[in-house]
């Protein structure tokens, strides 16, 4: 299923809209770190909650929030919220589990987002991050030229001074290492793994699956060595203290 675009692709990313071998690999690369079977799980940002609805195969309970209004009323799937991350209208330790799958960079305050998940999660819990990582060479949210919205992967602009790349790409974040070390430094949460992990490549693999699957291959080897820095996202767990 192809979808065009949305209005709110700028501001708040494009949701998962199927599940595919990228989700379905970034789920595994949680489940390494991460109980998930029989846990209560929360996707913050979930979009139309296709990781929602993917969870409620495994988990005791499988809830999302989502800023959009819009795009909740677009889905099928049951316990999806409208709410900021910054205020999750739960009380404490309601989940096990939270994931921020490329949310992050979108919030107004990426910080206090993280508190709120620390905070409704039991001492042993998780939230899991998959955050753009700025050493990737494609910036995957499109830019601003002036007023105008180009969507697509635009090669090199993460590389430029923050100065230039806010100027294009004021609608998201991008991470160095060294910026989601401060993000999580401080909190009542001890840091199960930070790593690299390169995408999907699904669309590549339906174009063109021999090109594709040595991408696989390739990048996914390069997960295992110091080229795993230059992977699409951080992959961050942290378990509650």
């Amino acid at each position: 299923m192809v979808h065009n675009p949305s209005a709110e692709a700028a501001e708040l990313g494009e949701p998962s809209y199927v599940w595919r071998f990228g989700q379905e690999r970034r789920l595994n690369l949680m489940r390494r770190f991460v109980p998930v079977e029989g846990v209560k799980f929360l996707d913050v940002g979930c979009g139309v909650g296709t990781y929602v609805k993917r969870m409620a195969d495994l988990a005791a309970l499988s809830a999302g929030i989502d800023i959009s209004e819009k795009r909740l009323q677009q889905s099928e799937v049951p316990n999806l919220v409208a709410a900021v991350s910054e205020q999750l209208p739960f009380r404490d330790a309601s989940f096990d589990v939270i994931l921020l799958n490329e949310v992050i960079e979108h919030v107004r305050d990426d910080r206090q987002t993280l508190e709120e998940c620390l905070r409704v999660v039991p001492a042993g819990g998780h939230v899991v991050i998959y955050a753009p990582n700025r050493l990737y060479p494609f910036e995957t949210h499109g830019v601003y030229v002036g007023k105008r919205y180009k969507f697509g992967n635009i090669p090199l602009v993460n590389y430029l001074p923050n100065v230039l790349r806010n100027r294009l790409v004021p609608h998201a974040k991008a991470y160095t290492h060294r910026d989601m070390q401060k993000l999580y430094a401080r909190l009542p949460a001890t840091v199960v793994v930070h790593t690299y992990v390169y995408p999907g490549f699904d669309n590549v693999v339906a174009r063109n699956p021999k090109f594709g699957l040595w991408l696989r291959r390739t990048l996914y080897q390069a997960e295992t060595n110091a080229a795993r820095r230059f992977g699409l996202s951080h992959f961050v767990v942290l378990k509650k203290t």
